[in-house]
């Protein structure tokens, strides 16, 4: 046998040494172009951010101001009244002049030093703090929010002119919507009122020039916008550099490296894989593809005849081995996953499995679902809702959708949509309201069926806290608006007298029952 040809290793080394040369060489030309790349986006990135950021704070400060000229030309419209103070006609005109406001908590009539009278969600004289913080040449007295303006756990901040005083929450004087991922503060005089978010890191509007700033040190970039109307104010607005990393280098990677991108993306989705069938997130995935959700029904009962009219549709999750996750874990996981709208339609179909006979049978009885913040942006929601509803012969009046308060005004998108899950028999429900502090005034630009009170205020009819004067005023402007009502969390035979004797028609809680499965909810409704 001939001998075998030699193996030229050191040939073989060099053109692998070459190759990863070129290799090298090629990656530090790219690596060159994306710096190059990176600091030209860099650059015009930050003078998007820069304009960006100064006309949210302008914008801010204009909303703040139109408030407070709005809260001052109220007062001078109430000075000139010539109704009766204190009297049933003008605590009522005071309420109406609360209500269409979302900043105003209260409105009171001074004689003298003393508060007399009031109304809005701060009712009498509860509001009477000692000597004013500052009094200005224009007649406005003003009391900056303090323990001595404080309602609950909210430092109210009092502004009088002439007879009559306006009790501001300064939360809802900056639009924490339009804050987004940024961060901002309202100064009044010099006195931060808010800022959103509550524990942000904010300079003083005194340490920085008007218009934009960029801080170095922190790496941020910083607005400040001031004016003069009825108060001198401030408004400052912070936007973290890294965010702009966050906005504008997948983008530039994503061009530049296109091969790259690809494999580092394989990768990505190869780790993501593996971790997320790891995770809790990929078990609910699991379930909820599955259908291994549960449901159960709260029954919601006339509180005048005791008969059980509706139920709440309730999600409830057991994993494999076992173990009961609470909604108050696996909720915002399906939130944060994206996966809610799937759990919404597993929770209806269910309830068309379930309930579907009862339904057909009573006509009048409904049964309530929970839409999320998500839903209300899946255009695809009143098709899917028909969808299962036409599948089990049932008319969409057998479904009322409870959404929160703050999806009301959350965006066009989620109003678009309401008004169209309306349009096709729909019954709409605001879930858990009074909880946001918002105006009962929002919900008269929308076709709502029912008010649902939030547990913490039913709880005060126990403890008579400072909120169940609160609820006595949502019920009867909640009458005003022609709305059912139903009463969350009822635990007491007193609790439930005292709504029904105030006109709350129905409520739902443990005195009634617990959410039941669907076997045993149909037998809770032979007895009830």
């Amino acid at each position: 046998m001939p001998p075998l040809a030699p193996v030229h290793r050191p040939a073989t080394a060099r053109r692998e040494r070459a190759v990863l040369i070129a290799l090298l060489i090629a990656m530090a030309g790219v690596i060159a172009l994306i710096t190059l790349l990176g600091w030209y986006l860099w650059r015009e990135s930050v003078v998007a951010e820069e304009r960006r950021l100064g006309t949210l704070a302008e914008r801010l400060g204009r909303q703040a101001e139109a408030a407070l000229v709005d809260a001052r030309s109220l007062l001078e419209i109430l000075n000139t009244s010539t109704l009766p103070r204190c009297s049933p006609e003008h605590i009522a005109a005071l309420q109406s002049a609360a209500i269409a406001r979302p900043y105003i908590r209260a409105i009171g009539y001074w004689r003298a030093a003393e508060r007399r009278c009031g109304a809005g969600f701060v009712q009498g004289a509860a509001l009477t703090p000692p000597s004013a913080s500052r009094i200005y040449d224009n007649g406005v007295v003003a009391w900056w929010p303090g323990p001595d303006t404080a309602v609950g756990d909210v430092e109210l901040f009092l502004m009088r002119l002439g007879d009559h005083d306006i009790a501001i929450d300064p939360r809802l004087l900056l639009d924490a919507g339009a804050v987004a991922d940024q961060q901002a503060g309202l100064w009044v005089e010099g006195l931060l009122m808010v800022s959103v978010p509550a524990a942000a890191d904010l300079p003083a509007p005194e340490t920085l020039a008007p218009g934009l700033t960029i801080e170095g040190g922190s790496d941020r970039i910083l607005a400040r916008f001031s004016l003069d109307t009825v108060f001198p104010m401030d408004v400052v607005a912070v936007q973290p550099s890294r965010q702009f990393v966050q906005r504008y280098l997948p983008s530039l990677a994503t061009a530049s490296l296109l091969g790259l991108a690809l494999v580092v993306l394989w990768i990505l989705v190869v780790l993501r894989v593996s971790r997320r069938r790891l995770s809790l997130s990929a078990e609910l995935r699991s379930a909820i593809d599955s259908g291994a959700i549960d449901v159960v029904y709260q029954p919601i009962v006339d509180l005048q005849s005791g008969r059980c009219v509706g139920a709440e549709a309730l999600a409830r999750w057991q994993r494999a081995g076992g173990e009961t996750i609470s909604p108050e874990v696996f909720i915002p996981l399906a939130e944060s996953g994206r996966m809610i709208t799937d759990l919404t339609l597993i929770l209806l179909e269910r309830v068309a499995s379930d309930l579907g006979a009862l339904l057909r049978e009573r006509p009048n009885f409904t049964v309530n679902i929970n839409l999320s913040p998500q839903d209300l942006e899946d255009a695809r929601l009143p098709q899917s809702l028909d969808r299962v509803l036409t599948g089990a012969g049932l008319p969409a009046s057998a479904l009322k959708l409870e959404i929160t308060e703050r999806a009301l005004v959350d965006s066009d998108t989620s109003r678009q949509l309401l008004a169209e899950l309306r349009r096709r028999g729909h019954q709409l429900a605001v879930d858990d309201f009074g909880t946001g502090y918002s105006s009962l005034s929002y919900l008269e630009s929308f076709e709502l069926d029912t008010l649902k009170l939030d547990k913490a205020f039913v709880d005060a009819i126990e403890t008579h806290a400072v909120t169940s004067s609160v609820i006595v005023h949502i019920i009867e402007m909640a009458h005003s608006l022609q709305l059912n009502m139903v009463a969350e969390g009822i635990e007491s035979e007193h609790q439930a007298r005292w709504l029904a004797a105030n006109g709350v028609q129905l409520g739902q809680g443990y005195l009634y029952s617990r959410p039941l499965p669907a076997r045993a909810f149909r037998r809770y409704l032979k007895g009830h």
